[in-house]
């Protein structure tokens, strides 16, 4: 569960007052297309950051890492699976390259961080970078020694066995635009941004 801060807490009673829906595994991506896993905290902030990044299709919000089927949101989000919420990149790999999404990624998180990732503690919450292949696992072992050595920090983050993806019940899809006052207040009062800031500078 997100920390007992006011503003977060009542984030969350919101949220689980939706209920929680089936979830589903994601489907295939499309011919031409490809897809990247990561874990980097609150999924809606992946979501968001990512879906400003050319060459990428969509972002979609989830559940992997665990080997629970069909976790929903209050079961993750209680630390009651091994999931973390993830996130989904289906992208275009004529427009943008796999190496350019890791690195994306780790400027866009705090990859120093072991409790979760800014305000959101706990297991759930901590970061990873999912990989499906050799070639992968290689990009994202570079990006992440690239990182160590920009921040001049121990990098935490670990590089991580793909496993199934499912899907974040509905009213979780598309939370930045569907509710953009309530996602603002949660991620400037989370401070993501601000800590994001200062590891990697305004230009990140």
């Amino acid at each position: 569960m997100r920390p007992l801060v006011l503003g977060t807490f009542m984030l969350f009673a919101a949220c689980s007052a939706y209920g929680d829906d089936a979830t589903r595994l994601a489907d295939p991506v499309q011919a031409g297309q490809a897809e990247a896993i990561f874990a980097g905290g609150c999924f809606w902030c992946m979501e968001s950051d990512f879906e400003k990044l050319p060459g990428v299709i969509e972002a979609e919000s989830g559940y992997v890492g665990g080997d629970e089927k069909g976790p929903t949101y209050k079961q993750v989000g209680y630390g009651k699976t091994h999931h973390l919420e993830g996130v989904r990149v289906v992208y275009d790999p004529k427009k943008v390259q796999y190496e350019q999404l890791v690195r994306y990624f780790f400027r866009h998180i705090d990859p120093t961080q072991t409790d979760g990732q800014f305000c959101d503690k706990g297991d759930q919450y901590t970061t990873a970078v999912f990989v499906r292949d050799a070639e992968q696992r290689k990009i994202a072992v570079d990006q992440k020694r690239q990182a160590a050595a920009e921040l001049a920090a121990k990098v935490v983050t670990p590089i991580r066995d793909a496993k199934p993806f499912w899907l974040a019940e509905g009213y979780h899809q598309d939370y930045y635009k569907k509710n953009p006052d309530h996602y603002n207040r949660y991620r400037t009062g989370c401070g993501r941004d601000r800590r994001v800031a200062e590891l990697w500078g305004s230009k990140h």
